[in-house]
């Protein structure tokens, strides 16, 4: 045991130190406002603060911190798309989960386990050929596996020898992991609080004031401001948002819902997904399996959770496998997915000059954390879109030029 821990553990008194502090009182006037105090947001205040020198920024969030879709989701990261503009994208942000424990001295918990996404047809293992060799051609780790590399991979996986769902193959994603989703963004709240970005909780934006082309007012339930630059990050409500600011958004908003069983010994070491199953399983730090699958096929902007549901991921689960069947759930819950029409999201500009998007994650917005906000920063700092985020801009819908990740999910869609 080192030193340093044992007289933590015998100290009499102890004064604990505040990671993040008190929400303080707003000033007229920021460089930068994020709305969203969620990963993105924070993501990207903590690249401003910490690489670009821009300190004065303020993150408004209308509740808790990192509380909506960033508390929501299932953690799951990955790279294994279709296109190759996601491809690189979603690359970099598995890169940079990889050092970010390093990097913000702050243990986020990554464990990178690798990915299995599960082939029930013939069909769908030529669809498997596809994504790797695309994947492949951008670097990431990726190939097609036969049945018998699969139950190596995870020898307790019931392949339905001669079933319904029997298991020809599967997709295996080797730089798959996962992460703990509230240390990532208190992480970076942390650094960019010390870097003297204020973190504004319980701060709902009711409206804004504009001058032509450019916001020049954030009207919020605790005063007015004014910003040079605004970043629009939050989640599920991001529509309803934009619409304050005379933007209409090409998204839909339906529920995600997931669930978790009591802890049990380690037995899952690998994500394992199935779209014939709209089902995917992950074992926790903590022994617990978290089982989500694809949205709600109904729009609604609601967190609330649903019986049939929980039947269906259950059903899904215990095929998959069968001795889990009388295993307590301890709770299940849901987020607001906001979908674009292409299964992609919207970053980058807007028809406001000052006012930049970053929206229509749907169910992939966790595993873009640090690249989005990496990006973000970049183009808010130097005015002007990377190259990286340029395929993600909300005009490539006039222009027809849509990036289709519609399947590219671990459950289904």
């Amino acid at each position: 045991m080192p030193f340093s821990l044992l007289k933590y553990a015998l100290r009499s008194r102890h004064v604990p130190y505040g990671d993040i502090p008190k929400t303080p009182d707003l000033k007229r006037a920021y460089d930068v406002v994020i709305i969203g105090g969620g990963g993105h947001g924070l993501a990207t205040a903590y690249y401003l603060s910490n690489v670009h020198g821009i300190t004065n920024v303020a993150v408004l969030e209308k509740g808790y911190l990192a509380g909506g879709n960033t508390a929501r989701n299932t953690t799951t990261i990955r790279s294994n798309y279709m296109t190759p503009e996601s491809v690189r994208f979603y690359k970099e942000g598995v890169e940079l989960y990889e050092t970010m424990s390093q990097d913000l001295g702050f243990n986020i918990m990554f464990s990178q386990r690798g990915q299995l996404t599960l082939a029930h047809s013939e069909a769908t293992l030529r669809s498997f050929h596809l994504r790797a060799e695309m994947g492949k051609y951008m670097g990431t780790k990726i190939e097609v596996v036969d049945v018998q590399t699969v139950r190596e991979l995870c020898p307790d996986l019931n392949l339905d020898i001669g079933g319904q769902h029997e298991i020809l193959g599967g997709l295996w994603h080797a730089d798959g992991a996962t992460a703990r989703h509230d240390a990532v963004a208190w992480g970076y709240a942390k650094h960019a609080a010390a870097r003297g970005v204020e973190i504004h909780q319980r701060t709902e934006v009711l409206g804004f004031g504009k001058t032509g082309d450019r916001v020049t007012e954030i009207k919020t339930n605790r005063g007015t401001i004014s910003a040079g630059h605004v970043l629009q990050a939050v989640g599920g409500l991001n529509g309803q948002v934009a619409e304050l600011a005379g933007i209409k958004l090409p998204i839909r908003c339906f529920p995600l819902q997931a669930m978790v069983t009591q802890p049990l010994k380690p037995f899952l070491h690998t994500l394992v997904s199935s779209a014939n199953l709209h089902t995917y399983l992950v074992q926790s730090s903590r022994g617990e399996i978290v089982i989500g699958g694809g949205s709600d096929p109904y729009q609604l902007a609601s967190t609330r959770s649903t019986l049939d549901q929980k039947e269906h991921l259950a059903e899904g689960a215990l095929h998959l496998f069968p001795f889990l069947h009388k295993v307590k759930l301890l709770r299940q819950w849901a987020g607001i997915t906001d979908m674009t029409p292409d299964y992609s999201p919207i970053m980058g500009a807007s028809p406001l000059t000052n006012y930049w998007l970053d929206c229509g994650w749907g169910t992939w917005g966790f595993k873009a954390t640090p690249v989005a906000g990496k990006r973000m920063a970049e183009t808010i700092a130097t005015g002007r879109v990377p190259d990286i985020l340029k395929p993600f801009d909300m005009r490539r819908f006039e222009n027809f030029a849509l990036l289709n990740e519609m399947g590219a999910t671990a459950a289904s869609h």
